[in-house]
């Protein structure tokens, strides 16, 4: 086989389970091994089993961590900047096509969660001024 990476991670909802590969074994199969379950939302690794993880399996799984929280976080506001575009979108689309019952359908609910994202984001930057104006003094 390949080149195969010494770890697997397998993606779960809230973090992975991490798989030891071996490909070293007296059948040349390539045999995965469950070895942890890691949480990215808190950061914590539980081993398996009886397992003991030894300091290179929490090496790479601590990496491996590190580099999804990241690539989360940038989702995260790829997300955002997705659903800004949207909103113009549905700004042109109420403006330009949209018709009566269209309209009808959808204008209180999108009124209602814009008016909850504006009352959130208005708290938020108020917030940040306060601190900011507070550290200045």
């Amino acid at each position: 086989m390949g080149d195969l990476p010494d770890y697997y991670f397998r993606v779960r909802e809230n973090g992975a389970a991490v798989f030891r590969v071996d490909t070293e074994n007296r059948q040349r199969r390539l045999e995965m091994d469950l070895i942890a379950m890691v949480n990215t939302r808190n950061g914590e690794i539980k081993p398996q089993g009886d397992r003991k993880l030894s300091d290179e399996d929490l090496a790479q799984i601590r990496s491996w961590l590190a580099a999804r929280q990241q690539l989360l976080a940038a989702r995260d506001i790829d997300d955002i900047l997705r659903t800004v575009d949207h909103l113009n979108l549905t700004a042109h689309w109420a403006q330009t096509k949209a018709g009566e019952a269209q309209l009808e359908q959808v204008t209180d609910a999108l009124l209602l969660a814009m008016h909850d994202l504006r009352t959130v984001l208005v708290k938020k930057k108020a917030d940040r001024l306060t601190r900011t104006g507070g550290a200045q003094d």
